[in-house]
């Protein structure tokens, strides 16, 4: 029989090798089948995902942990914990960490597609937009 330490262990490096960094966080995908994905995202305080579309998914995000400001369309707002988010499909949006603790986010993504390169990007805060901004603090 294993050690309970040793099956934390390799449940943590499961997850660990699943969690795909980038400058504001990251995200690993949790589930995925026919039509839809879920994952969970981590946005670190004082970070933002860039300004993006999708030509072919819609999301819906709840928020499990801290609390965002969301922008979608030309609406801004703040959201609270446990609160969830419509975002259709070809909306522009943005997910923001203005808080001091990791912003948590499980994001449903659902339609035809839904890989990563359906995201066209208008403004990012790390240069992989078309004209990249400056940081906002």
């Amino acid at each position: 029989m294993m050690a309970v330490s040793t099956v934390k262990k390799r449940r943590a490096s499961r997850k660990a090798s699943n969690f795909v960094r980038r400058p504001w966080g990251g995200f690993e995908n949790v589930v995925e089948g026919p039509g839809y994905k879920v994952k969970r995202l981590v946005v670190m305080p004082g970070h933002r995902i860039s300004l993006q579309r999708h030509r072919f998914r819609a999301e819906q995000w709840v928020v499990v942990a801290g609390a965002p400001r969301v922008l979608i369309g030309s609406r801004k707002r703040r959201v609270e914990l446990r609160e969830t988010v419509l975002v259709p499909r070809g909306a522009w949006h943005r997910l923001e960490n203005p808080g001091r603790r990791p912003v948590v986010i499980i994001e449903v993504q659902h339609g035809p597609y839904l890989g990563e390169d359906d995201i066209e990007r208008r403004d990012d805060d790390y240069g992989r937009a078309a004209a990249p901004s400056r940081r906002r603090s």
